[in-house]
């Protein structure tokens, strides 16, 4: 099977065009979707469209994303999701109508998938038709194939309930998605064509999005097009149709600004050493054993740039940088015993070189906001907490890094210029963890919130002047 895999930093981050300001973040563990029920049957139940942008954070299990037309028990309802190989699928309640042969394993990325159904075709295998970032999925690249038939009827754009973020067949909740999802469009009738939703960069060659504001369904009884971009009222249909969605554990905290067009660092699911459970966007890591570390997607081998993060438990967790894929293999047991990273523990001292201790930075408890800015263009990391750095630290102080984490100097193998990789994190026992925030979306509390100097993410503190949120628009700036 082939790895849909678009890279470091995602795909869609072309910096110029359409931006998407906000998406959804969903999360299986909670529960967290949303529902409409139509009252009406539309007049065209052969044919639809379906569009959605969707950043995976969790692999291996089967994940519905959208259930289109689900009335029970009956056998025409669309289910979308990826099976527990992370292959794309589509099923109805008694045949899987099509398996890919990929997989979808880039938690990095987000993807673009766009779906047209017409059981009016008279070529079988043409009455599905699937798109990923702008690319139709050929016949042969399906593992399964099953059509439809002639002139079926399809359960959309009848009184059926619309799912997204899971099911809810029967009064039961299951194969709930976690992930981040934006741009979704439904619409019975007419299916549009993919570059109505989206185009290839003309410098880049990278599909993107489009704005598709003014699309209006064709059939607009039970058309739909939710942005997310109001956190009061985040089931909004946005087609101007009325057909909003219902919210099931999902409040205005979960909505996000990491988005296809703005695409932040999260926790790298597929790096992961050992058998850590990730929820909240990426942006939460408990580990299900003792020593057990994870990293972000990003890597930076220059600039400024910042995040925040905190314990869930009163100790366990350490927040720092080191190689990609290397400071976890020469000594899995503890960042600070390989010579390629250094983090800040609890206690206040920064970690490395064989367990190596610089003290000077404040330690934290699970009410602290821990502050980490590192500056790769001086070699100098800095360490605070609540509004404060450690060791007298100023991160605007360049070459003369005062109050800084010499790391070029004191840690073997970094060299200015080296590619690291952030949120690096070591749990001493079983059930520590800790929360991230990259500026896209967290689960810690933001009392008020700040961005960096170009008004992007949101963290409880400014970034520095100077420093950045790890984004691909800042990146493609400044990294």
């Amino acid at each position: 099977m082939a790895d849909i895999n678009l890279g470091v930093g995602g795909a869609n981050s072309a910096t110029g065009g359409f931006n998407i300001d906000n998406s959804l973040k969903f999360e299986a563990d909670n529960t967290e979707y949303m529902k409409f029920t139509s009252s009406q049957t539309g007049s065209d139940l052969k044919r639809m469209a379906f569009n959605i942008w969707l950043k995976r954070t969790e692999l291996g299990r089967t994940q519905t994303f959208m259930l289109l037309g689900n009335g029970g028990s009956n056998s025409t309802r669309l289910d979308l999701s990826f099976d527990s190989s992370d292959r794309l699928q589509i099923r109805n309640v008694n045949s899987n109508w099509r398996l890919t042969t990929q997989v979808f394993r880039d938690t990095s990325a987000w993807y673009h998938l766009f779906f047209q159904f017409n059981t009016l075709d008279t070529t079988a295998d043409d009455r599905i038709k699937v798109w990923v970032n702008g690319n139709l999925i050929a016949i042969g690249d399906y593992t399964t194939v099953n059509d439809p038939g002639y002139n079926a009827t399809l359960g959309f754009n009848r009184n059926y309930a619309n799912i997204l973020g899971g099911r809810e067949l029967e009064g039961s909740n299951s194969q709930m998605f976690s992930g981040y999802i934006a741009q979704v469009y439904g619409s019975g009738g007419t299916p549009p064509s993919v570059t109505d939703f989206g185009e290839f960069d003309e410098d880049t060659g990278i599909w993107k999005p489009i704005d598709i504001s003014g699309i209006s369904p064709p059939e607009p009884i039970n058309g739909f097009f939710l942005d997310f971009s109001d956190a009061s009222d985040l089931g909004n249909d946005a087609s101007g149709n009325g057909n909003d969605f219902t919210l099931n554990n999902i409040t205005a905290a979960d909505q996000a600004t990491d988005t296809p067009t703005n695409n932040f660092c999260t926790l790298n699911v597929i790096s992961a050493i050992g058998n850590n459970t990730y929820t909240e966007g990426a942006t939460k890591g408990i580990a299900n054993a003792q020593n057990e570390q994870a990293e972000g997607t990003f890597m930076i081998n220059k600039g400024k740039w910042y995040f925040e993060a905190q314990n869930i438990t009163s100790y366990g967790a350490m927040f720092g940088f080191g190689k990609p894929n290397n400071w976890a293999t020469s000594n899995p047991n503890n960042p600070g015993n390989d010579t390629s990273s250094f983090a800040i523990a609890n206690d206040g001292n920064v970690y490395y070189n064989n367990n190596t201790a610089a003290s000077g930075w404040a330690a934290y408890a699970t009410t602290d906001k821990a502050m980490i800015a590192v500056d790769l263009d001086n070699g100098f990391c800095y360490f605070g907490k609540n509004g404060i750095w450690g060791n007298s630290g100023d991160p605007t102080s360049g070459s003369s890094g005062t109050g800084g984490f010499n790391y070029v100097s004191l840690v073997t193998n970094i060299s200015l210029g080296d590619e690291l990789v952030p949120a690096l994190r070591i749990s001493y026992t079983q059930t520590h963890g800790a929360m991230f925030n990259f500026g896209g979306y967290t689960i810690m509390t933001i009392s008020s919130p700040q961005s960096d100097g170009n008004g992007r993410g949101v963290f409880e503190y400014a970034p520095p002047s100077g420093y950045y949120a790890l984004c691909t628009k800042n990146l493609a700036e400044y990294g």
